[in-house]
């Protein structure tokens, strides 16, 4: 029995990834560069990912 896997590349370091199935608009994180990416688009196994832009609070300070 295979388990279905996904595959995709990070877009930002370009690290070769294999997921179990996600459905379009989830996010993952790249074990590589640990940035956080969103599923755009699945087309025959393989995943459009997206960086999901990080927007930091600004305290003040």
């Amino acid at each position: 029995m295979s388990t279905a896997t996904l595959t995709g590349v990070c877009p930002e370091c370009e690290t070769d990834l294999t997921v179990p199935p996600l459905v379009q608009g989830e996010t993952l994180s790249c074990p590589e560069c640990m940035l956080t990416l969103r599923v755009e688009d699945i087309e025959d196994g393989v995943l459009t990912l997206q960086m999901v832009e990080v927007k930091l609070r600004d305290w003040g300070q």
